[in-house]
């Protein structure tokens, strides 16, 4: 195979050039020509515009039947970065804070090498870079788009970055890894007045507190311990006087589960509790209640080729529980058998999480990473299989 050491570092500049312009979900429009560019470059063929600003590239070997997916997400996130690099953001208030720059270039050096040497396979394999991973179902957009009709895959593959493992250490379990995405807001809608005379109000304050207090007791009391879940409060408006009881006060968080019926049970007591709060606080309570991205399901077979390929190329190691992270790989997880995988870039002992300010991909993890999509093609698509 072409020597793979050679391809990093101009994929590290790449992946820096990208980490200094983010790009919002949908809104991938330089960050998708730029993939373009370099798959066309090694005479893949190329399909641009798929759920929005999604990109597909394919690479046909041979004349075998069998196919597989290899996906990696492409935007940004709504954050001000804080590290100070040299290559940081651009863009202000857009910070690739989720590594999906490190995941675009694992992806385009994979394709790179099996364009350059796909001796042995026989099949085909689809580069899938999908947009709006965070919270916007760019996934799903991409399933509506006809992804699997017009690029069909026997597995499909997701490797995400995971800062709490070892550099190099690749993860995964057959089942949930990932948590079901909900969120909730409840808005209260009382009758407003002095802050002096409360006993000619209906006070939304009081009421939110009580419903604050009441939302927590539901995954501690409604729930079964051995059963996963979480539900947090994350926003509280109400109010902008302080003498004046407000008219009004919203209430918002969110949901993460791990089964259908567990998930079932927490929004109906949410509601239950909404409502009797309500009631007793002489107060109206409307809720609004979405579910935006299922549990990330592996497929049993497809995570246990995962761990046993991980081996050839690195430490791998058999998650022992899922994240109460969410992923809209679970999307395609629904329609193609497949797993998500994490892939330790963790150094020192406290680094960056995901989604922090102060994160950055860490590029040397990029190798393993591209070693491990090339032995999962070689896996699924070798003469051999």
């Amino acid at each position: 195979m072409t020597d793979l050491a050679a391809r990093i570092a101009p994929l590290v500049a790449l992946r820096r050039d990208i980490h200094a312009h983010p790009e919002l979900g949908f809104a991938e429009h330089r960050t998708a020509r730029v993939l373009a560019q370099q798959l066309r470059a090694i005479r893949l063929e190329v399909h641009e515009g798929i759920g929005g600003t999604g990109v597909v590239a394919t690479l046909r070997a041979g004349n075998g039947p069998r196919s597989i997916g290899l996906r990696a997400d492409m935007d940004a996130l709504p954050i001000d970065e804080k590290t100070g690099l040299p290559y940081a953001s651009t863009i202000p208030g857009c910070f690739h804070g989720c590594g999906h720059d490190g995941h675009m270039a694992m992806l385009l050096g994979a394709a790179q090498a099996l364009a350059a040497d796909h001796g042995g396979l026989n099949g085909t394999v689809h580069f899938i870079f999908q947009p709006a991973e965070e919270g916007q179902g760019g996934a799903k957009a991409m399933i509506e788009d006809g992804l699997f009709d017009r690029f069909p895959c026997d597995r499909v593959y997701a490797l995400h970055n995971w800062p709490s493992l070892p550099a190099g250490t690749i993860a995964t379990r057959a089942g949930p890894i990932m948590g079901a995405a909900d969120r909730f807001t409840i808005l209260l809608k009382g009758k407003g007045g002095h802050a002096a005379i409360p006993h000619d109000a209906h006070d939304v304050v009081l009421a939110g507190a009580a419903l604050v207090q009441q939302l927590h007791s539901i995954v501690a009391r409604n729930i079964p311990a051995s059963a996963n879940a979480v539900l947090s409060i994350t926003q509280i408006h109400g109010g902008q006087a302080f003498n004046v009881i407000p008219h009004e006060m919203s209430v918002g968080g969110t949901v993460r589960t791990f089964d259908g019926a567990v998930q079932d049970r927490i929004e109906q007591r949410l509601r239950q509790i909404a409502s009797g709060i309500a009631a007793s606080f002489e107060v109206e309570a409307s809720v609004g209640y979405t579910r935006y991205y299922p549990a990330t399901i592996n497929d049993p077979a497809a995570a246990q080729d995962a761990l046993e390929v991980a081996a050839t190329v690195g430490h791998a190691l058999r998650a022992p529980e899922p994240a109460a992270t969410s992923e809209d790989f679970s999307f395609m997880l629904q329609v193609r058998p497949g797993a998500y995988i994490w892939l330790g870039q963790g150094v020192g002992d406290n680094p960056p999480p995901l989604h922090n300010p102060h994160y950055d991909f860490n590029d040397g993890v990029m190798e393993t990473g591209i070693r491990l999509h090339l032995a999962l093609v070689r896996h699924w698509l070798g003469t051999a299989a």
